[in-house]
């Protein structure tokens, strides 16, 4: 009862992260579900997928009432971050790919998350863009094609290890879509829901999944949006990110070092 509690109090976290930075709940909630809750890694990778989905959609609500949705952009990336995730989703439930295997990738993933923020909070923002983001490739005829590949890359992520990949997708649009920050932000939750519900279809059948706390987990992470978006008025966004940063890097660090150990 103690670590359900504690589990859903850590939930709220994962919506302030998607309430600031349009990111990070997923990287989060994926081991509050295998470590605090005890669930089992697919299981809780595909139960994660549908968590973010909706506290995504609830995140988008804001952004789409604001127009911060450039649905060009995503209708370039949307189709191959779906096909990408259902295909990594699938995959992951096969045999070979173990869930030390999986965790394993998902810290090494979470590291890499790190640095990103850290650098990004380093970095001064200039018209509504991070600097950490500068904009060169936009005028190439081919940018669409390297959205396409990305989207395929990081929607394949999204469903072998079950987490949202937004940290990978808002530089992708601030430096290949040239979109302002907030834009940015909004397309990703639009992505992030789309394929995220597409990763949980390719674990649908495959993996056990424990409805009620799919369902107590995405109303306690719902909670954290509006919290998430208050604190970027107050408190400057980079400055967040670098923190955080730091706290994914602490925590990857420690994932990695259980699993190694565990091999």
């Amino acid at each position: 009862m103690i670590l359900w509690i504690v589990g859903h109090l850590l939930a709220v976290s994962v919506g302030v992260c998607l309430g600031l930075f349009g990111s990070g709940g997923g990287i989060l909630a994926l081991p509050i579900l295998v470590y605090v809750m005890g669930i089992p890694t697919k299981s809780a990778a595909a139960m994660n997928l549908i968590i973010v989905a909706s506290v995504s959609l609830f995140g988008l609500i804001p952004h789409w009432r604001a127009k911060n949705i450039d649905f060009k952009t995503a209708f370039i990336f949307g189709p191959a971050a779906i096909l990408g995730a259902f295909s990594g989703a699938r995959i992951a439930t096969l045999p070979v790919v173990t869930a030390a295997f999986q965790m394993t990738l998902f810290a090494v993933i979470m590291l890499l998350t790190s640095v990103l923020m850290i650098r990004r909070g380093s970095q001064p923002v200039v018209d509504d863009k991070v600097a950490f983001y500068p904009s060169l490739l936009n005028k190439y005829r081919w940018v669409w094609l390297i959205l396409i590949i990305e989207g395929l890359v990081v929607g394949f992520v999204t469903g072998f290890v079950g987490i949202g990949g937004g940290f990978m997708i808002v530089p992708a649009f601030v430096l290949l879509g040239n979109l302002p920050m907030k834009r940015a932000i909004g397309t990703a939750l639009l992505i992030i829901v789309l394929k995220s519900f597409a990763g949980f279809l390719g674990y649908l059948g495959h993996v056990s999944l424990n409805g009620n706390l799919i369902l107590s987990f995405t109303v306690a992470a719902s909670t954290g949006i509006i919290p998430g978006a208050y604190l970027t008025q107050v408190v400057p966004t980079n400055r967040l990110q670098k923190i955080f940063g730091y706290f994914l890097l602490v925590a990857a660090a420690l994932i990695l070092l259980q699993n190694l150990v565990q091999r």
